[in-house]
This record gives C-alpha cells, sequence and structure tokens, in this order.
C-alpha cells in the first residue's frame, strides 16, 4: 500500500516538482499551498507524512507544526523546508517537533533518503512524551542536514560548533559546570569564561542545588 504525503508550499514550482519527484517513487502526493489548506486537510486525513514548508505568506510553517502539537494533530512526521535555513531555525523546527530539516534547493537523493527515513521511524518518540526534543536530536539532525557553516573561515565555524556542543552539554548535565568542565576538559574558569563568550548562559539552579 502506498504511502500519503502531503506537501505544503506556497511556490507552485515546488509543489510541482516534489509532486513529479515522489509520485515517481510510488507515494500518493496531495498538495496546499498554504497552512490553512493544510489544516483544512489534517482535519480529515492523517497523511503518513507531511513536508512543510516554513516560510509562508498566511501562517509560517513553525507556527503550524506548534498547532498541530498543541491539538493532539502531530501524529504523523513532518519534515520542515526552508529556502533560507539557518542552525537556530532547524533546532527550533525539531524542538517543536519536525522529524528533520531539508534546506532549499533540494536535492533528489537527498529528498527521497530524508523521506525515507522519517517514514520508517516515524514521529520522533521522545516528542510524543513531551515537546522539548534532546538537543543532540537536534544537533545529529542539523548536522546530517549540512546545516552547520561549513563554507565559513574556520575560525567563524568553530565558534558555531562550539556554541551547538556547550548547549547540549548545558542541557545534558542540567548546568552542571563541574560536569561539563570534566567531559570538556576545561578548567571552570575557561568554561565560564567560553560560556560569556558563546552568550550561553548558565542553567539557574534551585535553592540547595550545588553546580
Amino acid at each position: 500500500m502506498s504511502k500519503d504525503i502531503l506537501v505544503v508550499d506556497d511556490e507552485v514550482g515546488i509543489r510541482e516538482l516534489l509532486s513529479e519527484i515522489l509520485f515517481d517513487e510510488g507515494y500518493q502526493v496531495h498538495l496546499a499551498e498554504s497552512a490553512e489548506q493544510a489544516r483544512n486537510f489534517r482535519k480529515h486525513h492523517t497523511p503518513d507524512l507531511v513536508l512543510l514548508d516554513i516560510w509562508m505568506p498566511d501562517t509560517d510553517g513553525l507556527t503550524l507544526l506548534k498547532e498541530w502539537v498543541a491539538q493532539d494533530q502531530l501524529t504523523m512526521p513532518v519534515i520542515m523546508m526552508s529556502g533560507h535555513g539557518t542552525i537556530e531555525t532547524a533546532l527550533e523546527a525539531i524542538r517543536i517537533g519536525a522529524s528533520d530539516f531539508l534546506e532549499k534547493p533540494i536535492a533528489l537523493q537527498k529528498l527521497l533518503a530524508t523521506v525515507t527515513k522519517a517514514i520508517v521511524q516515524g514521529v520522533p518518540t521522545v516528542m510524543v512524551q513531551t515537546p522539548e526534543v534532546p538537543v543532540n536530536v537536534a544537533v545529529e539532525a542539523n548536522y546530517s542536514q549540512n546545516s552547520l557553516p561549513l563554507d565559513l573561515p574556520l575560525r567563524e565555524a568553530r565558534e558555531h560548533f562550539d556554541s551547538l556542543y556547550f548547549n547540549y552539554q548545558m542541557q545534558k548535565e542540567n548546568g552542571n559546570i563541574t560536569r561539563i568542565a570534566e567531559k570538556a576538559g576545561i578548567e571552570r574558569t575557561h568554561l565560564y569564561r567560553k560560556l560569556k563568550q558563546l552568550g550561553i548562559k548558565p542553567i539557574k539552579k534551585g535553592v540547595g542545588e550545588n553546580q
């Protein structure tokens, strides 16, 4: 039985291109040119996958994704698409509940591989329990999408990596500076200086908690 895919994009050329590619691969494709059309489709159908553009004139894709989460309608994997992809946008989409993130122009093989992976894996398990997807999942998703700015000078690219790394460690260790310093192999004083440099604020601890 073929899988149903809903493509949501305000650009007719993108909708037609994705529709042709996916149809040729044996998928049943449904099209929506706005968030409103996507809402109406979702009220009556549950596709196996949604390809959702972020930047749309009526309601942006992230807002629609949040709506589906709030209404318990995010029961299918959603892959976000954007022609202006940034690490921050991808992280936000994954945090809300998206399965993956594709940056336009989308390469055919990348599209098919990401679609297949998302359908096989289904809705992110952690997302079903809570909208807060672990940062390491977001980091891995972004790395796999080549969202890390590898075309930047080494120093700038490293700053982006350091920011992702220490944000991940901060969440994983619940703000425990001692453990983060041990994991990173640096002194606490250097870690504080690094966090300040990157604009990362230590997680506030409750009364009686020690770092």
